[in-house]
């Protein structure tokens, strides 16, 4: 009875979850053609929805960048062997942050908003993530639990926040004023018209650089190092003189950290003021993503872009296809999200059984070496 061997890194990294991903739209195309519809128009309106013109991708790629921001909170706290599910939370309390300051310093100039306003608001996320973190490491609570409860807490912290403190007196609904011009972040289209009357802007760019700075962080740092020893083996990292303890808190005031950088997109770039519900549950799609990813940055930019697409050609999709709303994207998502995530092994073994059928490279160390032990 043979053994299967591991996959090899390409396949297990690349090719394992593209076939998963292919799977799900194939089952999302038979529960299009169940309720009677075309699959192949429903995935061709969710596609040219997400990408076919400048206004189009534009919108795919503002939800792409919260969903990089939270999916980055997600992997960084899964590499330390932490499971962080309040990254609403932590961009609830990052916005506070993010919008004292864009409000303050509104009448001077976004160049010099900005900077602060990111700072104020990994500061507000980051102390958010770090007492969840504290408590597991220095009273044994679950970071899971605390996580959860923080939710909570801050969905109640921002309404106190709103009506009592953000909220004029001239307006009704729980929202702070206007942030005025020089407090926004530009929008992407008033540099290249090709993306113009769309919402995503210049934070783009910064999530693009924590995509990179996360994963030097991870795999090219004595930290990254360290992270990744306790989320392998806690005992080994204790063994190996390493304070489980500090990591904890340092990756999950990190992670919340990142998760509050939805904030600056949300308040300073898309809306432009401080309101309820304005993480609009990006924080547990970021969940998704980072499982779609494989807590892998570049896995989590190509989820974050996957997401993104869905959620903006879903919007699309009830107005191109008949019959067909936008609740069948949550479906798609839902699959997706079963079949790289919670089904991840189920292609696993058929894919071992194929590539044992090619031969194994052998390294060039063991194919010098194999004559000169036969003539021994």
């Amino acid at each position: 009875m043979s053994t299967l061997r591991p996959l090899p890194r390409w396949a297990d990294v690349a090719l394992l979850p593209l076939l998963n991903l292919v799977l799900a739209f194939a089952v999302s195309g038979l529960v299009v053609l169940m309720i009677g519809q075309d699959p192949l128009a429903a995935i061709w309106a969710i596609v040219t929805g997400s990408f076919g013109s400048g206004y189009n991708l534009g919108y795919t790629l503002y939800y792409s960048t919260n969903f990089v921001f939270t999916g980055l909170a997600v992997a960084v706290a899964a590499h330390a062997g932490l499971f962080n599910i309040g990254g609403n939370g932590q961009a609830y309390v990052a916005g506070i942050g993010a919008a004292g300051v864009a409000l303050a310093l509104d009448q001077t100039h976004w160049l010099l908003v900005a900077p602060l306003a990111i700072v104020a608001a990994a500061a507000c996320g980051g102390l958010w993530g770090f007492i969840p973190g504290w408590l597991q490491a220095k009273r044994g609570s679950h970071v899971v639990i605390t996580t959860i409860m923080f939710n909570f807490i801050a969905s109640a912290l921002m309404v106190y926040m709103l009506n009592r403190v953000f909220k004029p007196p001239h307006i009704m609904g729980p929202e702070s004023r206007i942030i005025a011009p020089g407090g926004r972040i530009p929008k992407l289209g008033d540099f290249l018209p090709f993306f113009a009357n769309t919402p995503v802007n210049l934070t783009i760019v910064l999530a693009l650089v924590l995509l990179v700075g996360c994963y030097l962080l991870i795999f090219h740092t004595r930290f990254g190092f360290a992270m990744r020893t306790l989320g392998f083996s806690p005992t080994a990292s204790r063994y190996a003189g390493m304070s489980n303890s500090r990591i904890i808190m340092i990756v999950m005031t990190i992670s919340g950290a990142l998760a509050a950088m939805l904030a600056v997109n949300e308040v300073l770039g898309v809306q432009t003021r401080l309101s309820l519900d304005f993480v609009a549950d990006a924080g547990f799609v970021g969940i998704a993503v980072a499982l779609m990813g494989r807590n892998h940055p570049i896995g989590v930019g190509l989820a974050a872009l996957l997401f993104g697409a869905l959620y903006q050609g879903g919007n699309e999709l009830q107005y191109v296809v008949p019959g067909l709303t936008r609740e069948l994207v949550v479906v798609i998502q839902a699959l997706v999200i079963l079949f790289t995530g919670a089904m991840e092994g189920l292609l696993r073994p058929p894919l071992q059984r194929v590539l044992m059928l090619l031969p194994e490279r052998r390294p060039p160390q063991a194919v010098a070496a194999g004559p000169l032990q036969g003539e021994g």
